[in-house]
Order: structure tokens, then C-alpha cells, then sequence
């Protein structure tokens, strides 16, 4: 089985180092977007023209979104995460469509919305409790505009349990449910996940899809 270790009592540069060396090592990720996103955002396109991927990684559903036409601003806090994105993003030929910006969410305060905010596996060893993130996120959703919260729930059956904490779905509908918001969907997905040896396994995942008032 593989270990997902958790950290505890992370100050803010020990959060960021935590992740500068996790991609500064081997490519961890794929390299595909999220196919739950995708199937989400393949049945029911996003109306708008924006988009902010919250927490990018390397940058695979960002350079997504871009190449189904959308203009895409990608933040994560890892300078390590946002180089290999940026490069992944020039391969792609959609360089021109996507704005890296390093930052640390937790104190990140834009002075702009988009169409759409999509805030993906924001699991952090450092911060436990990601409602008063999420509740700062919505401020960023245009008018109009729809959040995407995409969630761990189990992890592969090969990988041993950790004490993170991996929020439920009515948790994450009770966080995004507020007056003003309406939910476009909520549910569980399941992604085939075999172990680096070959086990077979599946990860649960939720994704929950909310939109903003117009006015």
C-alpha cells in the first residue's frame, strides 16, 4: 500500500516548501484533466467566457478549459507546479489563453470574478477546514456565474487510510448552500485508480455544481 502522510501545525513558508518539494520531484499527476469535470462540463457547457482554477497543479483542467475556449487564470502556491503547467500550456498551444499566478489561497484576495471558479481536490495537509475558504471563494464567482467543488470522499482500496479529513457530500452542499445560490448538481463519481503496481482500485470522489444569482 502507499502511505498518504499527513502534516500537522504547517506555518504558511512550511506550507509552501511541503508542496514546492512535492513537485519538484517526479511529475505526480498525469497530466489528463479531471474526468469528472469534464463529463460535468462536456453534459452542461459553462456559460461565460472566464474561467479560475483554484489550486491548478500542473495545470491539466486549466489547459482544458482553455482549449474549449475559455480565457483561464491558474493559481497555485507552488512556483515548482506552475512552471511544469506553463509548460504543458506552451505544448498545448494555448499558452496565450491561461494566467499563472503563485498564491497562497488561504490569504489571496482578488480584486476581479470569473464565469467560472472551479476549486479541485483542496485537501491541504496544513489546513484542515476549507469552509472559510470556499466561503471567500464564492465572492470571486461572477454574477450569474457557477463554482465547481470537486472533493475526495474514499481513496483506493491499495492506498492506506490517512487522518485527513475528506468532507461528505451534504458537508460541502451545507457549505455552498447559501441564499443567493442554487444547485445546478451534487453528487458522487467514481474514477478506476490501480495502485503503481497494478492492483486494481477506485477512488469517490463529489462534485458539487452551484450557481450564483444574476443579481
Amino acid at each position: 500500500m502507499t502511505t498518504h502522510a499527513h502534516q500537522e501545525s504547517l506555518t504558511p513558508a512550511e506550507h509552501r516548501a511541503y508542496w514546492e518539494d512535492r513537485y519538484s520531484g517526479e511529475h505526480m499527476w498525469s497530466g489528463n484533466p479531471n474526468g469528472p469535470l469534464v463529463e460535468a462540463l462536456t453534459v452542461r457547457p459553462v456559460v461565460g467566457e472566464t474561467a479560475l482554477d483554484l489550486g491548478c497543479g500542473t495545470g491539466a483542467d486549466a489547459i482544458w478549459l482553455a482549449q474549449h475556449g475559455l480565457r483561464v487564470t491558474g493559481v497555485d502556491i507552488a512556483d515548482a507546479a506552475l512552471r511544469q503547467a506553463a509548460e504543458a500550456a506552451s505544448s498545448a498551444g494555448v499558452a496565450d489563453r491561461i494566467e499563472w499566478a503563485r498564491a497562497d489561497l488561504d490569504d489571496w484576495e482578488p480584486d476581479r470574478t470569473w464565469d467560472l471558479v472551479l476549486a479541485s481536490f483542496l485537501h491541504s495537509p496544513a489546513v484542515s477546514d476549507r469552509a472559510p475558504l470556499l466561503d471567500r471563494v464564492r465572492e470571486w464567482v461572477a454574477p450569474g456565474g457557477e463554482l465547481i467543488v470537486l472533493s475526495h470522499l474514499r481513496a483506493p482500496e491499495w492506498r492506506e487510510p490517512h487522518d485527513m479529513h475528506l468532507p461528505s457530500l451534504r458537508e460541502i452542499e451545507k457549505c455552498l448552500g447559501r441564499p443567493g445560490w442554487s444547485v445546478e448538481s451534487a453528487g458522487e463519481t467514481v474514477t478506476d485508480m490501480p495502485s503503481p503496481e497494478g492492483a486494481p482500485g477506485t477512488r469517490v470522489d463529489t462534485l458539487v455544481r452551484v450557481r450564483r444569482a444574476a443579481s
